[in-house]
C-alpha cells in the first residue's frame, strides 16, 4: 500500500474534511396536506406528487395490515 512520506499538517487535513459535515435536508411542504415532505419526492403523508395521487396510500396501508 501507498503510505504517506510526510506528515500532514493539520490544516491540510481539516481542509480536506470540511465537506464531511452532514448536512440538514431540504425539507419543504406538502401542497396537498401541508405535511413535510422532500422536494421532488411523492408525500409520504398523503400520496401526492406534482398535483396528482400516485399512490392510495389506504390501500397500501389495508394490503401491510393483512
Amino acid at each position: 500500500m501507498a503510505n504517506p512520506k510526510y506528515k500532514m499538517s493539520r490544516s491540510n487535513s481539516r481542509s480536506r474534511r470540511a465537506h464531511d459535515a452532514l448536512k440538514v435536508p431540504n425539507v419543504i411542504e406538502c401542497p396537498n396536506c401541508k405535511a413535510p415532505a422532500l422536494p421532488h419526492r411523492l408525500c409520504q403523508a398523503c400520496g401526492f406528487y406534482g398535483g396528482r395521487e400516485v399512490i392510495k396510500l389506504s390501500d397500501m396501508k389495508k394490503k401491510k395490515a393483512s
